[in-house]
Parts: structure tokens; C-alpha cells; sequence
């Protein structure tokens, strides 16, 4: 009874204001200015801002010609059963990649022209964030056309994620590049994008010249040891998991030092010091817990004016080759025989060697000598010693050799200090010449695999130092960064080291300090 006599005054009270000609409307800020509503749906036009106060259970959303230039994190979030949005003809230019977060219902999404079906288009988006989908899992229809897409490794991430879904995706064309320009988006191919760059940044210097450096691997941690002339001495560092820094771990007193070799057999390490004068001396360590001490005079009457040294494996057992570049030296190639390394093969002698380079052939050991008197020569290993094979055509004044493999090829780099430097492809009897790079004062062209990158470091006394990338599609080094600031004096080697899930590139100077860089990978498409 008591209900009743409510209700009757209120549907007077509506009765009355029908007679006024009073139209009825939802509850105020359940349909902002600028927008029709009707229980499930709202139309907004030409709303400078983009309206917030809809009810918390509206379906359906359509923005017209608004003046509202971006879409922020979390613009929707008032209105999470939103199942239709349609944004038509507005002049957004950027989108946030949150701005749909908690849209959990949505099923279209247009950001289109009004004719088509829903869309989001006749905007000014030239690009939209990675992610912006992320949680829609019940989109069926998504429209972009009538947007300037630029279809570069920006689109990247969208030609990757339309296969994915189960949504119908109406992209449109592309506005650019010039080469891509009206060509359908759907239409690309993303394995055809490189978005993917590399960069080598400074992050540390190690303070006295180095000659040579070279990483290895003792007890599980990563290591570096550095010929150092002038303090001489080889310098082994280590990385401080504390500081994140490589530190000093030990030294080894060697005068006029050009090379330290390491050698990792099991828990024994060993370090061999090439030294001009003095001799060259095998250091060792029996076990972790004991420091590096002298254990042999390696060679004394061949070596007389080392230039560098290579380790090698024949027939399982360790060796080392050392170039020696005086006329009355030898190049010797020395293996383990008990405790100790001896003479196993002296090679090439009065030819002033420089460079020598272990590699593998046709599944054979090979050794390439580079001198200062004559073309490159390779020797392949036959019976129980190194055979001359043949020489490198087309190669001379080469300082030094290093080779890489890549797609089942190998390559040489070919150091000239005079003209150009070389790349080379091995063709199954010869070394033929693939590339020539300028490279005038260079002592050093090192090829170093970092992650999936071929890289070769071009270094050069009188200007800064290229670094070159192996492009597969052309088989050839195409230029990719300077090394510095600060910038490198006169390098004489480099190295790559991987720790703690970093990279890292030591480039060791005769001139200036050692200097460290910091390999990091970009993600264009980002």
C-alpha cells in the first residue's frame, strides 16, 4: 500500500512533463557533452577532449572527428564490457601502448573512415606501438586502413603478430618508403626487414700497451691476458662480479713481450710469453690454487725475434707455432712431449715471418705464414708434418692473416699496412680474392663472431677504426660503426668476451691504453 502511494505522484510527476514536452534522459555524467547515448551505445563528434564519464556497462563506443591528437594509457579503462570502438576520422597522431589496456571484451576495433566496417582509420598514425593488442584476446576484426603507415621496421611487430591471431585485419597501403609506397601492408614479407642493429659503446680502459689479447676460459670464468712490452709483463684480468668491471687477477714478469698465449688443459693452465729478447718462456699452473710460475726456456736457439703465436691441435695433442721475423730465426712449431713444449718442426725459414694462422681445410690442418718477403703460403698437414701446399695469388706485402667461416665457406682477412686490405674465399684448391677494403697504416683486420654477427675489425694507426659486418644476402663486409671516442692508437689486436650474459670487444694499442667496449644489441622495431 505504502508503495503504491509512492509511485503514483512520481508517475504524475512524468505524465506532467511529457505534457511540457520534458524528453527524458540517463542520470547526469552517464553521457558527457558532445555525445548521444542510448542504453548501450554512445556517439561522441567533435569533442575537443575525449569523454570519460560513460556508463560502466556500455557496449558500443564511436569517436567522430575528434581533436583529441593521442590516446593515453588507460583511456578506456572506465568502460572494461566495451565490445564495439569505432575511431573515425579523427587526427590522432601517436597511441600509447597501454591506451586499450582492460578492453578484456572488445571485439571490434576500427580505426577507419565511416563507411568501412569498424576500423582505426583516417587518423594521422604513421606507426603504432608494439603491445597495443596485448590482452584482446577476443578481437575478431581490427581495421587500420586510411592511416599513413610508414612500412618500416616500425610495422614490423604487426606483420609478425596478424598471423597470429584470429582476427580479420584490414591494414590498407603503405604511405612509405618511397619503394614500399602504395603496396598492400598485408602484403609484406617480414623476414625481407632488418631491424636489428648492433653497437659497440667505451666501458672501461685498461691502462698500460698491449701488443696482444687473448681470451680464455679457466675453472668455468672467462679470462683475458694481455702482452704488455712496455710494463713487461703478461697481464691476466678477470671479471669483478662486485665492481662489474674487469680487474687485474695476476701478472707474469715478461720483458719485451710480443705475445701470451693460453693454453687450458683440464685444471693446468699454461701461459706462453713470445719475447724479443731474453727468450720465450712457458709459464704454468699446476692447479687453481696455486699461482702461474716459469716452467721451461722454450726454443732458445730458434726463436730469436718472435712476432706472434698460435695454438694448434694435431693428432690430439696441443701445440704451439710461433712466427719469428729476424733473417737467422725459425718459425718453429713446438708440441707437448712430457711436461714440457719442444721442436717438433722448424718452417719456412729466412723468410722474416710475421703472422701465422691456424685453420682447418678440407677437414685437415692447415697453417698459414704471412713474411715480409713473399706472398702468404699455406701449408697443409701430410704424414706427421706441415707440406707446402700452395701460396695466395694476388696477396702481396701482407702483414697479417685471420681466417672465419661462415655458410660452410671460409674467408680470409688479409692485413696490408701499404693499399688495400682483403677478404678472400678459400674455392677448394686456392684462396680467390672477394673484397678489398682501403685500409692504409693497418697492422690488423680481425674477424670476431659475436652472437649471430660476423664482424671484422679494420684497425688503423693513422685514422679511427672500422668495424665491418658480413651481410649474407651479398657475401660481402659492409661498414657498421667507427670504433671511439675515445679513439684507438695504433691496435694491434682484438678479442671478444662473453660474461656474466655480456659482451664485450678488447682492442689492445701499442700507442694508448687498451680499450674495452660494450657490445649491445638494438631492436629497431621497438
Amino acid at each position: 500500500m505504502g508503495g503504491t502511494g509512492i509511485l503514483l505522484p512520481l508517475l504524475l510527476l512524468l505524465l506532467a512533463w511529457a505534457g511540457a514536452g520534458v524528453v527524458w534522459r540517463p542520470p547526469k555524467g552517464k553521457c558527457p557533452l558532445r555525445c548521444s547515448c542510448s542504453k548501450d551505445s554512445a556517439l561522441c563528434e567533435g569533442s575537443p577532449e575525449l569523454p570519460e564519464s560513460f556508463s560502466a556497462t556500455l557496449l558500443s563506443l564511436s569517436l567522430v572527428r575528434m581533436g583529441v591528437p593521442q590516446l593515453k594509457a588507460g583511456s578506456f579503462l572506465k568502460i572494461p564490457s566495451l565490445h564495439l570502438l569505432f575511431i573515425e576520422d579523427n587526427k590522432i597522431g601517436s597511441i600509447s601502448k597501454n591506451a586499450l589496456r582492460g578492453l578484456r571484451s572488445l571485439v571490434h576495433l576500427s580505426l577507419h573512415h565511416r563507411h568501412c566496417p569498424p576500423s582505426l582509420a583516417n587518423n594521422h598514425l604513421e606507426a603504432l606501438p608494439r603491445f597495443l593488442f596485448r590482452g584482446l584476446e577476443t578481437l575478431t576484426h581490427v581495421d587500420l586502413r586510411g592511416n599513413p603507415f610508414q612500412c618500416d621496421c616500425r610495422v614490423l611487430w604487426l606483420l609478425q603478430w596478424m598471423p597470429t591471431v584470429n582476427a580479420s585485419v584490414g591494414t590498407g597501403d603503405c604511405a612509405g618508403p618511397s619503394a614500399l609506397a602504395h603496396m598492400q601492408l598485408g602484403d609484406l614479407d617480414p623476414k625481407k626487414f632488418k631491424c636489428r642493429a648492433i653497437e659497440l659503446s667505451w666501458f672501461q680502459t685498461v691502462g698500460e700497451p698491449a701488443l696482444s689479447v687473448e681470451p680464455f676460459s679457466y675453472q668455468g670464468e672467462p679470462h683475458v691476458v694481455l702482452a704488455q712490452p712496455f710494463a713487461g709483463r703478461c697481464l691476466i684480468l678477470t671479471w669483478d662480479y662486485s665492481l662489474q668491471r674487469f680487474r687485474p687477477e695476476e701478472e707474469l714478469s715478461a720483458p719485451s713481450v710480443v705475445s701470451c698465449k693460453p693454453l687450458v688443459l683440464g685444471q693446468r693452465l699454461f701461459i706462453l710469453a713470445a719475447r724479443l729478447w731474453g727468450g720465450s718462456q712457458l709459464w704454468a699452473r699446476p692447479s687453481p690454487d696455486l699461482r702461474l710460475a716459469p716452467m721451461q726456456v722454450v726454443a732458445p736457439r730458434r726463436l730469436l725475434r718472435p712476432n706472434d703465436a698460435e695454438l694448434l691441435w694435431l693428432e690430439g695433442q696441443p701445440c704451439f707455432v710461433v712466427a719469428d721475423a729476424s733473417k737467422a730465426g725459425t718459425t718453429t712449431l713446438l708440441c707437448r712431449d712430457g711436461l714440457g713444449f719442444y721442436p717438433r718442426q722448424s718452417l719456412h725459414a729466412w723468410h722474416r715471418d710475421t703472422d701465422a694462422e691456424a685453420l682447418e681445410l678440407d677437414g685437415r690442418p692447415h697453417l698459414l705464414l704471412a713474411s715480409a718477403s713473399q706472398r702468404p703460403v699455406l701449408f697443409h698437414w701430410f704424414g706427421d708434418r706441415f707440406e707446402r701446399r700452395t701460396d695466395i695469388p694476388e696477396a702481396e706485402d701482407v702483414y697479417a692473416t685471420k681466417h672465419f667461416q661462415a655458410g660452410g665457406d671460409v674467408f680470409l682477412c688479409l692485413t696490408r699496412y701499404i693499399g688495400d686490405s682483403m677478404v678472400m674465399r678459400w674455392d677448394g684448391s686456392m684462396f680467390r680474392l672477394l673484397q678489398q677494403l682501403p685500409s692504409r697504416g693497418a697492422h690488423v683486420f680481425q674477424p670476431l663472431l659475436i652472437t649471430r654477427d660476423q664482424l671484422a675489425i679494420l684497425g688503423s694507426d693513422f685514422a679511427f677504426s672500422q668495424v665491418f659486418r658480413l651481410e649474407p644476402d651479398k657475401g660481402l663486409l659492409e661498414p657498421l660503426q667507427e670504433l671511439g671516442p675515445p679513439a684507438l692508437v695504433a691496435p694491434r689486436a682484438f678479442a671478444h668476451v662473453t660474461v656474466a650474459g655480456r659482451r664485450f670487444l678488447f682492442a689492445a694499442c701499442f700507442k694508448g691504453p687498451t680499450q674495452i667496449y660494450h657490445h649491445h644489441e638494438l631492436d629497431l622495431s621497438a
